[in-house]
């Protein structure tokens, strides 16, 4: 039931309509993000490879992009731009969750926005259509895993009554914090060790994600003493990029 709520939270595929789901399952999805990854990894890293055969590699990287969008619903991006918006015009602890939650993008989010998708759409140049296809699997996996901590590190910024979507998460117990590791890690690991797709070294970009993630939520303990959704989604976006950008240096050097 919980695996179904995470699916249903995470994407906009209608699991819903597989079998009702009690409000309260969604208070505990949080540990089960990385096995979304594995079905938006998967998507996109399928949408690159078949139409890297006989497209140009950056229009076939456009299309997996849009092909994760349509399945997530856009849901990081629009937390990406609610966290650039209200973590860059507010500045004090109310004014940056109030503007958190207005549904106006401002200009802070625009170019936030602009500039993520700028740095994503660079990758085809430096990295060829199978080795961006295996980064895409281990990174939406894993950098959903290191946003996932967030609720482990800090509180929930807002009360319930007044989240988004009225709903707090609950902090991981020590089974689900190692089935979410488990899950945002086995990607990497069988496609390192098992398959040797990806070389052993490669492993050492796991740590950036989780680098990103400590950093941003140093930022947000100082900022609004706590965390939101749309922390999260920005947090796994910012996560990913750096991921990949860490993978562009090590392939170049």
């Amino acid at each position: 039931m919980r695996l179904l709520a995470a699916l249903t939270f995470f994407t906009r595929l209608p699991f819903w309509r597989i079998r009702e789901i009690p409000a309260d399952q969604f208070k505990r999805v949080v540990p089960l993000w990385p096995v979304a990854g594995w079905l938006t990894g998967f998507v996109t890293a399928f949408v690159l490879w078949l139409c890297g055969s006989f497209l140009p590699l950056t229009l076939a990287w456009i299309l997996a992009l849009l092909s994760r969008l349509l399945l997530t619903g856009c849901l990081h991006e629009d937390g990406l731009a609610d966290f650039i918006d209200g973590f860059g015009g507010g500045t004090s602890r109310e004014r940056v969750l109030g503007i958190m939650k207005d549904s106006h993008i401002g200009t802070y989010g625009v170019i936030g926005l602009i500039v993520y998708f700028a740095l994503m759409l660079q990758l085809p140049a430096t990295l060829s259509r199978d080795t961006l296809c295996l980064l895409v699997l281990c990174g939406d996996c894993w950098s959903k895993c290191c946003a996932a901590q967030l609720i482990n590190f800090l509180p929930y910024a807002r009360t319930e009554e007044t989240a988004k979507n009225k709903t707090v998460y609950e902090r991981m117990t020590l089974p689900e914090l190692l089935l979410c590791a488990f899950f945002g890690l086995a990607p990497a690991f069988v496609m390192a060790f098992a398959l040797h797709w990806l070389p052993v070294s490669f492993l050492w970009l796991l740590l950036v994600p989780l680098c990103v993630m400590l950093l941003l939520a140093l930022l947000m303990r100082r900022k609004i003493q706590g965390y939101t959704g749309d922390c999260c989604g920005a947090t796994f976006l910012l996560c990913e990029l750096l991921f990949y950008l860490s993978a562009v240096l090590m392939v170049h050097c």
